[in-house]
């Protein structure tokens, strides 16, 4: 079982940057693929990223293609989302995510882009960027 925890959530400009921290207790972090989802009032959660459990695959919504950026330290149990040149569609609640996938070879590069392929929630961290 895995715990989530999310951090680096704020107020940002337009074009700025802002860097989303995961944190994940529990054991086993590298049997985890991780997402990080978003969610903006009144629309339904949306998938902004993916990683596979040993980072060499990620996958990126069209809106935030070239501009966000996942990774993950395995060693410190930790996910990230690098935002920049930030829009103010982008203001939302971000969530992070995991799903157990295992140790196998073939789960190494797995990743998953729907909200019911994911396990494990943290509460979300809000982001609000001003125009």
């Amino acid at each position: 079982q895995v715990q989530l925890v999310e951090s680096g959530g704020g107020l940002v400009q337009t074009g700025g940057s802002l860097r989303l921290s995961c944190a994940a207790s529990g054991r086993g972090f590298n049997t985890y693929a991780m997402g990080w989802f978003r969610q903006a009032p009144g629309k339904t959660r949306e998938l902004v990223s993916a990683i596979s459990r040993s980072g060499e695959s990620t996958y990126y919504a069209d809106s935030v293609q070239g501009r966000f950026t996942m990774t993950r330290d395995n060693a410190k149990n930790m996910a990230y989302l690098q935002m920049n040149m930030v829009k103010p569609e982008d203001t939302a609640v971000y969530y992070c995510t995991a799903r157990h996938v295992g140790q196998t070879f073939t789960s190494a590069t797995l990743y998953f882009t729907g909200t019911a392929a994911y396990e494990h929630w943290g509460q979300g961290t809000q982001v609000t960027v001003s125009s």
